[in-house]
């Protein structure tokens, strides 16, 4: 299906280029988001008188979105999610999740216009696509962790925060320490029993001595 683009869309064309699309993508996306027009005899009429009102506009809603992109230069949102000692989170952060996240921070945008081609499933700092305008996007970081505290750490560090190492390391500190206890009991009380038995015949011995004594004198 041949269509007159009403604005830029990526990796498709510009506004006034007239592209053909698969009749799917035009019914279902383009065509209802006000996003292009069916390229017809009187649509192309429709635009080029059209054309200079929409590029006006098109120049507005750009500088718009040029400023909000740089209040929101260097923006980073926290999630707290539920995730194993490897880091794989119970769940997933969408589009929605950020889109909200976003806006709970002071700006407003829409799920549809988080660019990610897939959730995020794993802790860490993720940067994400904004876009605001056909012809302007920023990047944000969605900082993904167990806690308010993690992220402080994972944003100060650059790196996500699993705890799987310090946890390991204390079992097998523990299972050490249990094991060496262990064989040093029977070590401890071979030693004791030994001693209690060297100690038997000392005190046995001046009865002896009393006794011979005895004998002689009789």
């Amino acid at each position: 299906m041949e269509i007159i683009l009403l604005e830029r869309v990526e990796k498709l064309g510009q506004m006034g280029d007239v592209v053909k699309v698969k009749p799917g993508y035009a019914r279902n996306f383009l065509l209802p988001q006000g996003k292009a027009l069916r390229a017809n005899k009187n649509n192309l009429e429709r635009f080029e008188t059209e054309k200079a009102q929409r590029e006006a506009d098109n120049l507005s809603r750009r500088s718009e979105a040029e400023t909000e992109a740089g209040k929101m230069d260097g923006l980073a949102v926290s999630m707290v999610r539920a995730a194993s000692e490897m880091g794989q989170l119970f769940g997933s952060v969408t589009s929605r999740d950020i889109a909200e996240a976003v806006t709970e921070a002071g700006f407003t945008i829409t799920r549809n216009q988080v660019v990610m081609e897939k959730a995020i499933k794993t802790l860490g700092l993720h940067d994400t696509r904004l876009r605001l305008h056909p012809e302007v996007s920023v990047t944000v970081t969605v900082n993904v962790a167990r806690s308010l505290d993690e992220a402080k750490t994972q944003l100060e560090t650059g790196v996500a925060v699993t705890g799987m190492i310090d946890d390991d390391d204390d079992d097998m500190d523990a299972g050490y320490e249990a094991e060496a206890a262990a064989e040093a009991a029977p070590a401890d009380e071979a030693a004791t029993e030994e001693a209690a038995s060297e100690e038997a015949p000392a005190e046995e011995a001046p009865a002896e001595e009393a006794a011979a004594e005895e004998s002689d004198e009789a």
